[in-house]
């Protein structure tokens, strides 16, 4: 649960406005829908064409990747049966249009699919096996970090770093779900820690250091959002103290 104190100590265009600040809120808020739309789908070349050329974006179980990176490991994970799709729940933008920045805020949940052999906690590969079939839910905030092309008049993402705030596991047949030990859990972050165990299990290396509801990386990603949008340099690359 997020803190009752106002994280923003400015505010910048994010309703109303004039007509081309309304243009350039509505293309970026565009732009962010790209992602659960484009990505979930696999089309590839109209997903990749929502960000700049040395664009970075972080996951749980990608860490930190430029963006052509992200879409090879992305197919790759396909290629092996792993199952991510994403429901935007509404999207909304800050814009400084002197700065040509914006930052889109766009509410979504993550649904992961999981399939587990109960009397291993691991993937069920058996077919004989009775398997724990089950979704983890991750309701989360993207921050996409836009630019406006000058020359181009075009809006794309520089970075794409997440709020991760709550999730839970959600058996498909209403009974059968994975139990995760305290230790499993103790090393995630509230927020993700059940994406990140059960993806843990499967073999990934979940990053640790991504913002949650509250805490450090809350109020520090609160601040690079503000530099972005102030025209200044911005540093995403933290590790958690």
């Amino acid at each position: 649960m997020t803190s009752p104190a106002d994280p923003h100590s400015k505010c910048f265009s994010h309703i109303n406005g004039t007509s081309d600040q309304l243009r350039d809120r509505l293309a970026v808020s565009e732009l962010c829908k790209g992602w659960p739309v484009y990505r979930d789908a696999s089309e590839w070349k109209n997903y990749r064409n929502l960000f700049t050329e040395d664009a970075t974006v972080w996951t749980t179980w990608s860490g930190p990747r430029h963006v052509d990176d992200f879409i090879a490991i992305s197919k790759a994970g396909k290629e092996k049966g792993v199952f991510i799709m994403h429901r935007e729940c509404g999207t909304l933008v800050e814009l400084n249009s002197c700065n040509r920045r914006a930052i889109g805020k766009m509410k979504a949940t993550i649904t992961h699919r999981f399939k587990f052999d109960p009397s291993t906690g691991g993937p069920g590969v058996s077919p004989v096996t009775e398997t724990a079939e089950f979704d983890v839910d991750c309701d989360c905030r993207f921050i996409f970090f836009c630019e406006k092309n000058p020359a181009t008049d075009e809006w794309k993402a520089k970075y794409v770093k997440l709020f991760y705030e709550k999730d839970k596991v959600v058996p498909v047949d209403g009974r059968t779900a994975p139990v995760f030990t305290k230790e499993e859990l103790d090393k995630i972050p509230v927020g993700y820690k059940y994406l990140g165990a059960a993806q843990a299990r499967i073999g990934y290396q979940i990053d640790l250091d991504l913002p949650t509801a509250s805490g450090e990386l809350f109020g520090r990603m609160y601040a690079e959002m503000e530099k972005w949008l102030d025209g200044k340099p911005v540093d995403l690359f933290w590790e958690s103290k």
